[in-house]
């Protein structure tokens, strides 16, 4: 395991993380990596796009209407000819693939991460 460096609390209130419901999920052959373009519905923040590579662990159709965890105050990332807002988070398994984020029970769309 890899060492890390100690943090603040006020560092960590700096990543503003939101839950959100994907609403829309699809393929995405133009990126570098297997990817979907998903939209995520972020409340009062509004439907953001994001691009995550989690092709192995999911398809399509099985990500509408999960929630899921993104970071929303990065920078846009523009991944091929697609802008992504928002960073999904997951996490790696050992093969390198990703199980996402969530909740555990409905959480409003756009609460903050505390």
């Amino acid at each position: 395991m890899e060492k890390r460096d100690t943090i603040t609390f006020e560092d960590f209130l700096k990543v503003d993380i939101r839950v959100g419901t994907i609403v829309e999920a699809s393929e995405f052959p133009e990126a570098r990596n297997p990817a979907y373009k998903l939209k995520i519905d972020l409340g009062e923040l509004g439907i953001k796009k994001s691009s995550a590579q989690i092709t192995v662990n999911y398809k399509p159709e099985d990500l509408v209407g999960k929630q899921v965890l993104c970071v929303v105050n990065f920078p846009p990332r523009q991944v091929g000819k697609f802008l992504s807002e928002v960073l999904t988070t997951g996490f790696y398994l050992e093969n390198k693939s990703v199980i996402l984020a969530t909740t555990d029970g409905q959480v409003p769309n756009g609460a903050k991460l505390v």
